[in-house]
């Protein structure tokens, strides 16, 4: 998931109206227009566009703002594909299927095998917490996904967004855009195939790779990041915990790399994460997280960051299920750009378990010890 850096702003209860903004910057003058999401004191504004994205608008360049009466209808798969397609370099098609829309340079028979995987993510996804309490909803609007041909064009594309670490990540979902961007991984130095030409030869092109497990598993990461901030279980912009953000999409994306499909199940050993967990298990690191996300941030300590997120995650859901639902059905009400502390995290945290997550350490030590 690509955090982007934003100011936090003391907001006022937003109305969710939209609205025409009249914007006056460096880069010129523009109108603008979009759903109110945060009003804030001094006059800044966080936008929601007709296609998703998020824009978060400085006061000091707010001249001038009006109702819009009759807000637009949300946009048709085919309409919203159109209006990504015009964001992207030229030679871009679209794919729409029951829940996304697809749009790729690549082949057609790549994009349809991702979709499928994402199809199927979509629908573990929300019988998964339904099943666990949490009543997830259905994604207001279809879910966006950005394939490249080659890694290269991703690359220049996603520089962007990732800075430095463009080079490292092979695929990655933005919270303003409310994209998930990635490659055409079977025609890349990754699996040093050729792109397949139907979508079960694609999956096999990847599968066939002995860093298949990998590349899969970042896949389904970064769309159930996606799934997770468009079906209620986290707000976009809100200060959800990286633990818990973290945590969920690595629990979900452990996957099935003897059949073409890709991933089938949740909440399977990841045994990287587990031995990784193991080696680097050390006093207070389960305050550490819960508290702050400094340490996911630290290239020193961020696998142990995320070994952390996935034991933590997987031993409450296994074991303390209707605490950490509760949890995050706490999570879940934070506002876009409200304020934070570690304070109040380690309050939130207490009130759904009843314990310190200190108190816990020990326990999900030897819940991780007995996992094969």
């Amino acid at each position: 998931m690509r955090l982007v850096g934003f100011a936090i702003w003391l907001a006022l209860a937003a109305p969710a109206a939209w609205e025409r903004v009249r914007v006056v910057s460096d880069a010129g003058e523009r109108v603008v227009e979009g759903r109110v999401i945060v009003d804030a004191q001094d006059g800044s504004l966080l936008l929601e566009h007709q296609d998703q994205r998020l824009e978060l608008v400085p006061g000091v360049d707010v001249r001038g703002r009006e109702a819009v009466l009759e807000p637009p209808e949300p946009l048709a798969p085919r309409a919203l594909g159109a209006a990504v397609l015009r964001t992207l370099p030229a030679g871009f098609d679209q794919l729409a299927t029951r829940h996304y829309v697809v749009c790729f340079d690549t082949s057609r028979a790549y994009a349809q095998w991702c979709a499928a995987l994402f199809e199927r993510l979509h629908d573990a996804f929300v019988n998964f917490w339904r099943q666990a309490g949490f009543e997830v909803e259905e994604p207001a609007h279809p879910l966006v996904v950005v394939i490249f041909a080659d890694r290269q064009r991703y690359e220049e594309y996603a520089a962007a967004d990732l800075g430095a670490a463009t080079d490292r990540v092979v695929g990655y979902y933005n919270l303003l855009s409310n994209r998930v961007t990635t490659f055409d991984l079977t025609g890349s130095d990754l699996v040093g195939g050729r792109p397949g030409r139907s979508a079960g030869r694609a999956g096999l092109e990847i599968l066939s790779s002995t860093r298949a497990a990998g590349l899969v598993a970042t896949l389904v990461h970064e769309a159930t990041h996606q799934m997770a901030f468009n079906c209620g279980l986290h707000c976009r912009l809100a200060a959800v915990p990286l633990w818990v953000s973290e945590g969920v999409a690595i629990y979900f994306e452990t996957p099935d790399v003897s059949s073409d499909r890709g991933w089938r199940g949740i909440g399977g050993v990841n045994a990287p994460r587990r031995d990784r967990f193991v080696a680097g298990r050390r006093a207070g690191w389960f305050t550490e997280i819960v508290c702050g996300d400094e340490s996911f941030r630290d290239p020193d300590e961020a696998l142990d960051a995320y070994a952390g997120a996935w034991a933590a995650t997987a031993f409450l859901v296994q074991t303390r299920k209707a605490a950490f639902i509760d949890y995050l059905r706490t999570i879940s009400a934070k506002a876009p750009l409200a304020d934070d502390t570690a304070d109040r995290r380690l309050a939130e945290f207490k009130a759904a378990f009843g314990a310190e997550p200190a108190a816990l350490e020990e326990a999900i030590a030897k819940f991780v010890a007995r996992l094969k």
